[in-house]
């Protein structure tokens, strides 16, 4: 709904209650998470120009990412990102950095796919799981206000502010450090030290 003639002119997808706020019709979090990663396969559907745009901005100007995100939870009543498209260009980020360390450091294929397989596996997918979990449950538990009683933090959203932070960790030390490593590996051991 859109309310013509007042103060609000965004659409309105749920009915509003007594008290002003929105009511909640939306779907649990785990059949959240379920729709978006059944969304994971849908490349047509996802929206990679939005995704890069995010990335590039994290870097240069975070506070309209943060924006971003303040008016996609005024618009759709939830915070997080309901396009996996950050997620698979996360991804590809990793593939990408696995292949440039390969490149440095020599790596035979097999040493290629064991370190892609790290990185992918265990620091993309199980480590942000990880660490999203104990930062929402933390969040959710000390630190919400009694007072609001219905707010507490998505799960996706939690995951979506640790992947914000772990693509310029990822872009820092995986693509930028080759950079200056590669000169390094050719001198004696006693210069690398310096």
């Amino acid at each position: 709904r859109c309310v013509l003639g007042g103060e609000r002119m965004l659409p309105m997808s749920s009915p509003v209650t007594a008290n002003g706020r929105p009511r909640k019709e939306s779907l649990s979090t785990s059949k959240q998470t379920w729709k978006f990663l059944r969304r994971l396969y849908k490349f047509k559907h996802m929206d990679f120009e939005f995704a890069a745009w995010q990335m590039l901005y994290l870097f240069f100007a975070p506070r309209k990412v943060y924006k971003n995100f303040h008016y996609h939870s005024q618009t759709k009543h939830q915070w997080a990102r309901d396009d996996p498209a950050f997620l698979v260009l996360g991804g590809v980020m990793v593939l990408i950095s696995s292949i440039v360390y390969t490149i440095v450091l020599g790596y035979s294929f097999s040493q290629f796919i064991l370190h892609l397989l790290w990185v992918l596996v265990f620091d993309y997918i199980i480590m942000t799981g990880l660490i999203a979990t104990v930062f929402w449950f933390c969040v959710n538990r000390f630190m919400r206000r009694k007072e609001f009683p219905d707010s507490a933090v998505e799960w996706r959203y939690s995951v979506d502010v640790h992947l914000n932070a772990f693509l310029p960790f990822l872009v820092i030390l995986h693509i930028v450090q080759v950079l200056f490593m590669y000169p390094n590996l050719e001198q004696h051991l006693l210069v690398r030290l310096l």
